[in-house]
């Protein structure tokens, strides 16, 4: 199961804080040219970019033709804001969505044979087995998920959403959301178990084949290979019907509908989203042209 396109490109906002991740080495620069579409009319202008939010660091991803859309924008829109000047207000919202009494050990939420695949990685981890007992298992799988990122030397830091939001922000431009923290855990929190309990298990996958898998994902985003972008991001959700439909088939539609109502407000915004909601039969863009809505790739 591909855990890491799940969790990284659809949740990566607060992910990215729920993962206390060290900054990587220094890497040689790479250039990227991700796909970017806009939707306009006579008075407004929504340009809609795929994001991946940690990356290794030195990727320029900013292109001439990016670097005017966002001089154009007035506003910027992402996933969710986390704020990081106050993090205890996060933390706080977590533990009441996560911690829960009473739960099963969480070497007994995964199948036997996997049982010594977690405790290897409990132990790696450093986090004590008795905290991750008390935390519900789509929270455990996230705790856990700090060692693939690391070992992948990937960082919230070095992601798109990152330096865009610092830079409208230093523009005196306004930064909104998509989601608020709550409803973007919420999505996890109210998953049944068995779903759960499958995101814990590829948080224990092995380190060679979630890299596998990163490659091949970033390889599709770099080049702006959305036939690619589709199938790396999303074509693992076919044998989980309940993840497709929690984490990518309901957000997508809550937001085609948002963006299908700012077009009545003039002005111009720049959206920056997981390239995986932009990639495939379900996504915001399949979305927004099933509304009527003209949709045209302009990277």
């Amino acid at each position: 199961m591909r855990m890491w396109n799940r969790i990284r490109n659809s949740f990566a906002g607060v992910g990215a804080a729920l993962l206390a991740l060290a900054m990587p080495a220094a890497a040689e620069a790479r250039t990227a040219r991700p796909a970017m579409w806009k939707v306009a009319d006579a008075d407004t202008s929504i340009y809609l970019f795929g994001t991946v939010h940690l990356l290794p660091p030195n990727y320029q991803w900013r292109t001439r033709t990016f670097d005017r859309a966002a001089n154009e924008a007035g506003t910027l829109v992402v996933e969710t804001i986390v704020d990081e000047t106050n993090p205890a207000l996060f933390a706080a919202l977590l533990a009441r969505m996560s911690i829960t009494p009473g739960l099963p050990p969480i070497l007994d939420r995964v199948k036997p044979s996997k049982r010594a695949a977690l405790q290897a990685t409990i132990a790696k981890s450093r986090i004590p087995q008795a905290a991750l007992d008390r935390m519900e298992t789509w929270a455990a799988a996230f705790a856990l998920l700090q060692l693939q990122f690391a070992e992948l030397g990937v960082s919230g830091g070095d992601g798109v959403e990152s330096g865009l939001k610092k830079a409208f922000a230093s523009a005196g431009k306004p930064v909104e959301q998509l989601e608020t923290n709550a409803e973007q855990l919420s999505f996890f929190d109210t998953l049944p178990e068995g779903a759960q309990r499958e995101l814990l298990e590829g948080a224990i996958e092995q380190p060679a084949k979630v890299k596998k898998q990163f490659d091949s994902m970033l390889k599709a985003w770099v080049s702006g290979d959305v036939e690619a972008i589709g199938r790396t991001f999303n074509s693992e959700f076919k044998d989980s019907p309940e993840l497709r439909d929690a984490l990518l088939r309901r957000r997508n539609a809550n937001w085609a509908r948002w963006l299908e109502s700012r077009m009545a407000k003039p002005g111009t915004v720049l959206v920056a989203v997981g390239a995986g909601h932009l990639a495939g039969s379900d996504s915001v863009i399949a979305m927004l042209k099933k509304r009527g809505l003209k949709v045209r790739r302009v990277q």
